[in-house]
């Protein structure tokens, strides 16, 4: 029986970095013999335009129905003018939310070939390899109550909440613990537990779910130290395990130091690892259409939806190798380029991806 996939381009640069995703993922098809069929549909500022909302409930029900969903990317200034509710990030929290996607899982893996693209010294972050697990589907971002108002003064006002269950932490926890436990056995929880409640929930349950891993060394570090650690020496973390916005923020630092936010994926996982699979980065309306986006954090997206969805590691060992093949070749779009090396567009560097999968 064939396996579904949905894909999703999205907004701004999505369609364009999408489409040489999908031309890897239809070579690895054929290739492996992987028995995927392919269906499209809209989510974010391009299902407003389309459906008059962010996520349709047709579309919605496409996505219950597939075995992995591939995702470009959400957002743009025309659509900020509109109702709040119908912004196109809403599509993706809603996206998110019902289809239970709480484990966010974004490796930051510094490629050899990329050390001197890194903002900090080579020596610093030569070797690196984190994996930062975020909660995907609880904090701040969900969190109820949620308000502007105007005071009796004529001042403005607003606040969001910022709640955590036990179980919403300790399902994020272990999911931070098993990834530890197959990588380097070290977690680093990270949180504010000096400061927020709902850190010290988050640090509480970390400790009482470490009793079941004897064998990871577990560590807390605050957030503003782990952001400072993340430059300091970021090659101390193997696994980190955070809250939903400290995630969103650690994980867009630590793409900087594998060269380019460009070259980021993630996987953001249910309990049963069905998954939506996305690059790190935004939509960039500013270079949208341009032919210049780097397309490799979504085809290395399609890797980690290979490996995480669908078990098939031969097949996700063969495009990363097919990207590093590519880099050593001294291809570069323009967030990765430098002296020496060969600039490219987003349709060239998919098509060398492609000819490079080919090849092995």
């Amino acid at each position: 029986m064939s396996k579904q996939i949905l894909i999703l381009p999205g907004d701004g640069i999505g369609p364009e970095i999408m489409a040489e995703a999908v031309k890897v993922l239809q070579l690895a098809n054929d290739k492996f013999d992987l028995g995927f069929e392919l269906s499209f549909d809209q989510l974010g500022g391009a299902a407003y335009e389309q459906y008059g909302v962010p996520l349709a409930d047709e579309t919605l029900a496409r996505a219950r129905a597939a075995d992995a969903i591939l995702l470009g990317a959400v957002g743009g200034p025309q659509w900020d003018a509109i109702d709040p509710a119908l912004r196109p990030e809403r599509g993706l929290l809603k996206i998110r939310s019902q289809l239970g996607l709480f484990a966010n899982l974004r490796p930051a893996i510094l490629y050899p070939q990329l050390a001197d693209a890194s903002s900090l010294k080579p020596e610093v972050v030569a070797g690196l390899n984190i994996l930062i697990v975020r909660e995907l589907t609880g904090g701040i971002y969900f969190g109820s109550p949620r308000e502007s108002r105007v005071l009796e003064n004529g001042e403005r006002m607003a606040f969001d909440t910022l709640p955590y269950s036990e179980s919403e932490i300790r399902r994020i926890a272990r999911v931070g613990f098993d990834m530890a436990r197959v990588r380097g056995s070290k977690l680093c929880s990270v949180d504010k537990a000096n400061v927020l409640a709902s850190s010290q929930l988050w640090r509480a349950v970390v400790e009482e779910v470490a009793r079941d891993y004897p064998d990871v060394e577990l560590s807390h570090m605050y957030v503003d130290n782990a952001a400072m650690q993340l430059v300091r020496a970021p090659k101390q973390f193997d696994v980190m395990v955070t809250d939903n916005m400290f995630g969103d923020i650690l994980s867009d630092e630590a793409s900087m130091l594998t060269g380019s936010i460009g070259m980021l994926p993630s996987a953001s996982l249910d309990a049963n690892n069905k998954g939506m699979y996305e690059p790190c980065h935004g939509s960039a309306p500013d270079i949208a259409g341009q032919g210049i986006a780097n397309p490799l954090a979504t085809i290395l997206s399609v890797s980690m939806m290979l490996r995480y969805s669908f078990s098939q590691g031969q097949a996700a060992d063969a495009i990363e190798q097919a990207v590093s093949k590519v880099l050593d070749q001294g291809l570069r779009t323009g967030d990765i380029h430098s002296a020496g090396t060969t600039r490219v567009g987003t349709a060239a560097m998919g098509d060398a991806v492609v000819e490079a999968l080919r090849s092995l």
